[in-house]
């Protein structure tokens, strides 16, 4: 097998650090999992994350924006063919139930913008981050809203999303609501109000 190139060699690390990075942070936390752990756990040194990344903040929005962009491809995939609006809800509904399994992206999310607003690094890449996957997800759930007078499918992905993602999240349980029951209601109170049928 001949040898990697240096651009090949800097791809691939970059891509095991992007692999390992979410472990890391499952199991630490965004404040304790240090730029070190974070290297060690793909194998690497400190020197070889700073080599890709300027700062543990530049990491971990590209985590967020390679996370936003799986959602949509998953998204996409879930929803092909599907044109019925109760059976997108259905699908939404169950998808987000299981995404609300794992609530280390929200939390990830909501600790960087934190943080950014707190060093005075919060920029135009923060602000925009997810405005595309709310777009995309909108667009593709707009079956559900065909009579909207006034159609912003980035409000309704939004809404998916953040109910999703966001502090709802944290209580989903197996005794009460589920973040899915949320977005269930969501999208039929949606329907009820910009559908067709």
């Amino acid at each position: 097998m001949p040898a990697l190139t240096r651009e090949e060699s800097q791809a691939r690390t970059r891509r095991l650090l992007l692999e390992k990075g979410p472990e890391v942070v499952a199991r630490e936390g965004y404040e304790a999992a240090s730029i070190d752990k974070i290297a060690k756990a793909a194998g690497f040194s400190k020197g070889a994350f700073y080599s890709n990344f300027s700062s543990k903040e530049e990491f971990f929005l590209e985590l967020l924006e390679r996370h936003a962009g799986q959602d949509v491809e998953e998204i996409t995939a879930l929803l092909e063919g599907v044109a019925e609006p109760r059976e997108i809800i259905d699908r939404m509904a169950n998808w987000s139930k299981g995404r609300a399994t794992d609530p280390i992206w929200g939390l990830l999310a909501i600790e960087i913008f934190r943080r950014a607003r707190r060093d005075a690094t919060y920029g135009e890449r923060h602000a925009g981050l997810f405005r595309r996957q709310w777009s995309d997800v909108g667009n593709l759930l707009m079956p559900i809203a065909s009579n909207w007078s006034d159609p912003q499918p980035e409000l309704l992905g939004a809404m998916v999303l953040e109910l999703t993602y966001g502090a709802a999240s944290g209580f989903d349980s197996p005794q009460g609501p589920q973040v899915g029951d949320l977005v269930r209601l969501a999208l039929e109170a949606f329907h009820s109000a910009h559908g067709a049928d």
